[in-house]
């Protein structure tokens, strides 16, 4: 007897349909699967022999022949072992197969025949909608993850004997329904850190406000202890809500790499992804032999903050480089092509040399001559031509740190950011592929950013004084358009393009120099 189960493969964040055949024959002693299983798929037989014993189902002896179809698209982890284990029951009559076409059964089988949590629930759920199932039966500690799809039954199952029992008709399951939209509303911007509880250090504040209102990539340059990770690390407090779309595009990137906590549905917060240096390249973008999301997928619509910027690999930064200006990355190699989203806010920082004092106030630098301009071209200049903001941060003095003023609170900062950005949406509303400043093209730029005749010449000064790099025109402009919408102007003033300026402390030439 022939039966088909309905299941389902990821390919990039997205699932596609699968199809489980499995054909009994009572002659015969053998177990065979066919369509490009990898070792995990092929070890199902053994799981699903010692959870069905341990459940009471005997199998009959015969012939079994299961093929994952399409056949030419590579099946990979445990998930296959629910709908594998329940073809060769409903195969074999143990399973009234009359209404299995309806659902789409995914799970991976413990040894005891319960169930485990699986990756890609979100995705797999979307996909069964979109086939017009009626339904998806998935592990109960996947189940609030796939219950955030509309429009579709999802049932979350313990072990096998109640799917079992489910197909036959001798037991009823409720699906599980949440309210997504109000759930999302009450948990959105739930963050545990707060710039409120930064004293001090109010030029670095303004400046994440700015990079934040649009989208710009910053560098933070300090002193260790200076507060450098302290403060990106509260910077998706000020960033503007999750939008639902976003929140479920992040959602399922997580879901695909295995990330979500058990019982989780929607994110709900920003991501905030901290790599350690010593990161590899395929880490960071994604790929691998079992192709995975990497760091800049995982931060997507969110924040990457690099720490230690010079510390990692020269290949590991370069390789940043399309994904920072596409917003997306297409990972190819002989076997699988696949792409991953990777619109990421760049939050970076770093010491100003080796020692690490170079420009302090306080603390003298004791590194050689020339080895503050080594230690900065470790970061090659495409890279650092697509960071719009660089910030020294100063150490916070003893009568700032001892203060008892309570600082801004970054719901203050976030209600200035959410304007600025509302602002941007109507600009580029009819724009393909632009949402905020840092994506403005040339043509944009000489649109909605050409300054007054004060900020013309503001420019054409410090380009030529400060000796800055032809890269920071554009930067600038970018920059002053921002803090024009923080501003409320519709045009780009003398003001705005002075407090852009100062935000390109790496672009002057003499920046560097080593001097005692």
């Amino acid at each position: 007897m022939l039966v088909k189960i309905n299941a389902a493969a990821l390919q990039g964040i997205d699932a596609i349909p699968v199809t489980v055949e499995c054909a009994y024959d009572i002659k015969g002693f053998d177990y065979t699967i066919v369509g490009l299983p990898d070792t995990a798929v092929k070890e199902s037989h053994q799981r699903i022999s010692a959870a069905l014993k341990e459940c009471g189902y005997t199998i009959p002896r015969g012939d079994y022949i299961i093929n994952l179809s399409p056949a030419d698209i590579k099946k990979e982890g445990s998930a296959y072992d629910l709908p594998i284990a329940i073809g060769m029951m409903a195969s074999c009559g143990i399973i009234k197969a009359d209404n299995i076409s309806h659902y789409m059964i995914m799970g991976e089988l413990s040894l005891d025949g319960s169930l485990l949590p699986i990756k890609g629930v979100l995705p797999m759920a979307i996909e069964a909608r979109s086939e017009q199932l009626e339904g998806i039966l998935v592990p109960s500690a996947n189940v609030m993850e796939a219950a955030v799809v509309n429009r579709l039954n999802v049932y979350g199952v313990d072990n096998i004997i109640d799917v079992v029992d489910f197909l036959n008709g001798q037991r009823q399951l409720e699906p599980t329904v949440i309210n997504t939209r109000e759930m999302f509303s009450q948990q959105v911007n739930r963050y545990d850190f707060d710039f409120s509880e930064v004293k001090g250090q109010e030029n670095v504040k303004r400046a994440f406000e700015v990079a934040c209102a649009g989208g710009h990539n910053i560098l933070l340059i300090g002193s260790p202890g200076s507060g450098k990770s302290m403060m990106a690390k509260r910077l998706p407090s000020i960033l503007p809500p999750f939008t639902l779309q976003e929140a479920l595009e992040t959602t399922k990137i997580h879901s695909v790499a295995g990330k979500l906590e058990r019982g989780s549905t929607l994110m709900t917060c920003r991501p905030f992804r901290s790599p350690h240096h010593t990161i590899s390249p395929i880490a960071l973008v994604g790929g691998g032999s079992n192709p995975m999301p990497g760091e800049i997928s995982l931060a997507h619509n969110g924040i990457l903050f690099l720490d230690e910027f010079p510390e990692f690999s020269r290949q590991v930064l370069e390789v940043m480089r399309q994904p920072l200006e596409d917003r997306h990355i297409t990972i190819s190699r002989a076997k699988y092509s696949v792409d991953y989203p990777a619109g990421f806010m760049l939050v970076a920082s770093m010491n100003p040399c080796p020692c690490g004092y170079y420009n302090h106030p306080t603390k003298k630098c004791i590194c050689a001559p020339g080895a503050v301009q080594r230690y900065i071209n470790r970061i090659s200049g495409p890279l650092l031509d697509r960071i719009d903001l660089q910030i020294e941060v100063a150490p916070v003095e003893f009568d700032q740190m001892s203060s008892t003023v309570p600082a801004e609170s970054s719901e203050d900062i976030r209600q200035r950011v959410i304007a600025a950005r509302q602002i941007q949406t109507e600009r580029y509303k009819d724009i393909k592929d632009v949402h905020c400043n840092a994506q403005m093209t040339s043509k944009l730029l000489h649109q909605y950013a050409e300054p007054d005749a004060e900020g013309l010449e503001l420019l054409r000064d410090a380009m030529t004084r400060l000796n800055m790099s032809a890269r920071a025109y554009d930067r600038i402009l970018k920059v002053a358009r921002t803090i024009a919408d923080l501003d409320g102007c519709a045009q780009v003033m003398g003001r705005h393009v002075q407090e852009a300026i100062s935000y390109r402390n790496l672009d002057r030439a003499n920046w560097a120099e080593t001097g005692w």
